[in-house]
């Protein structure tokens, strides 16, 4: 049934929209409201939504009840007629079709027709008086207007789809950089590491012949660079992996090697620990050797000219700022000539083992404690070491030279006679007492004017530490077997050069 309002003033009063419990109307104002033949044609053919009036989007309502419209996609509508959002009649009676009002336009004679103001309609009582169906239980209302009968989210729990979709954008962009950064990182890393983690290595033992010199304090990793660069092995790393798997660092000396080319590592290191790969030329010089024969030596194992030992400068070889020359400082020991070696460098290398020595007996520190300087005690050193023995009369023979030093009578030391010759020789005769040299302490007191041969680090220590005793004389009565007898009295050194005499088959 549609009512029109005699005046103005009786539209305010009346109540145009009805809730659907209200008593006020039956099932037949029900059924006018739905039947499109029974509504006013001048109503629009839009069922206002409640989310047009205020009073039905308050707080206390409980969820918003939003239009279709505001989605971004509405769904479909469905083709059910009485699920359709309105007829397409007139709308019903008390709609908003009034005086002053729209058609689909809301007003405040709707907002006061919803009930009375102690009793608020839901959603339900809405789509009750609106002739549509209610939200079915634990299903989201607001879209029943719209036919939606799906279940959704509760109000403010979810953000909008806009703003999810930009956000999961974003998560997805971060996550594929770092995916590409840790990429390009684990690339890089792979490239730089791959020589160390498989490094490049030949097979076999190789062929052909090429000499590598290994200076001193190399590394194994310098080492590799030297075999590499030789194209011995196929990579510095292999040869590292291969020394410390094997822990064989230490074991590797310097100089120069015979190797092969195109030779795996392990087979390089094999070679480099074998002796007969090295190049090397070994000099023994036995202690008590004068430096004519030392230059002898040298240049027969050695292979070096006797005229360039000869005539090498001694300011070159570093000796002592009070040696006279090279005798006395060629220190007896084995030496290892290494190719391209030249005769200042053994020499050199000579005088620094003496300095060495030097340096642990303190001699030059612990000449004056025996009042004597330091190319003195060198001297006396030098004599002890001519004269043999065994070790433990190295110091009883420097007491005899320090006792008769202090009493001022000859040394009367047999290997001083033979130096002035030049000869070698364990008979020593009355004429070559008479050789007129400063170097025969038969003829003169004191100290020769240098060493007449070269010491070994124990005479060093006898010349500066003589044994306590008060002895003479001392005379190696069988050299063969290296005895030495001592004594303060002159008849018992008489008798001791008799016995050698006898012993040497000369008497």
């Amino acid at each position: 049934m549609n009512r029109t309002p005699e005046n103005e003033d009786d539209a305010d009063d009346m109540i145009p929209f009805q809730p659907a419990d209200s008593p006020a109307e039956g099932p037949e104002s029900r059924a006018e409201q739905n039947d499109p033949e029974l509504r006013d044609p001048q109503d629009g053919p839009e069922l206002r939504g409640p989310q047009d009036d205020p009073a039905l989007s308050g707080a206390q309502d409980g969820p918003e009840l939003r239009d279709p419209q505001d989605d971004p996609e509405p769904p479909d509508t469905p083709d059910d007629p009485e699920r359709r959002t309105g007829p397409s009649g007139p709308e019903p009676s008390g709609g908003q079709g009034g005086p002053g009002h729209p058609a689909g336009q809301s007003g405040p004679e709707h907002a006061a027709g919803l009930g009375d103001p102690g009793r608020r309609g839901g959603r339900g009582d809405y789509a009750a008086s609106a002739g549509l169906d209610s939200p079915e239980p634990g299903r989201d209302g607001s879209w029943a207007a719209g036919g939606r009968d799906e279940p959704g989210p509760e109000a403010g729990d979810e953000e909008p789809a806009g703003r999810r979709g930009q956000a999961m954008r974003k998560v997805g962009l971060l996550s594929a950089g770092l995916l590409a950064g840790v990429l390009a990182v684990g690339l890089g890393a792979i490239v730089m590491l791959k020589p160390y983690l498989s490094p490049d290595d030949f097979e076999g033992t190789g062929s052909g012949a090429v000499t590598v010199r290994i200076p001193p304090g190399s590394s194994a990793a310098d080492i590799g660079s030297a075999l590499a660069d030789a194209g011995v092995v196929a990579s510095v790393q292999s040869f590292v992996n291969v020394t410390e798997d094997r822990a064989m660092s230490d074991r590797l000396r310097p100089g120069h090697y015979r190797l092969r080319k195109g030779m795996a590592a392990t087979a390089a290191l094999d070679l480099l620990l074998a002796p007969a790969s090295r190049i090397v030329r070994r000099v023994t010089v036995p202690e008590g050797m004068r430096v004519s024969e030392v230059l002898t030596r040298v240049a027969k194992l050695a292979g070096l000219p006797i005229e360039a030992l000869r005539g090498v400068d001694k300011d070159l070889v570093g000796l002592p700022e009070y040696a006279h020359g090279l005798e006395g400082f060629l220190f007896p020991a084995t030496y290892e000539i290494e190719p391209g070696d030249t005769a200042v460098d053994v020499l050199a290398a000579m005088a620094e083992r003496f300095a060495a020595a030097a340096r642990h007996v303190g001699l030059e520190e612990q000449a004056a404690k025996v009042n004597l300087t330091p190319l003195q005690v060198v001297t006396v050193a030098s004599m002890i070491q001519a004269e043999g023995g065994t070790d433990e009369d190295y110091p009883k023979i420097s007491r005899v030279i320090y006792n008769r030093l202090e009493k001022g009578t000859p040394l009367e030391i047999d290997s001083t006679v033979l130096y002035a010759q030049n000869r070698r020789t364990l008979k020593v005769t009355e004429s070559d007492t008479k050789v007129n040299s400063p170097y025969n302490t038969y003829r003169h007191k004191g100290l020769p004017p240098g060493p007449i041969a070269n010491p070994g680090e124990k005479a060093l220590m006898a010349a500066l530490n003589p044994a306590e005793g008060d002895w003479h004389w001392f005379v190696t009565t069988d050299p063969g077997h290296r005895i030495t007898k001592f004594t303060n009295k002159e008849s018992e050194f008489v008798r001791y050069r008799e016995e050698l005499n006898k012993n040497l088959g000369t008497s």
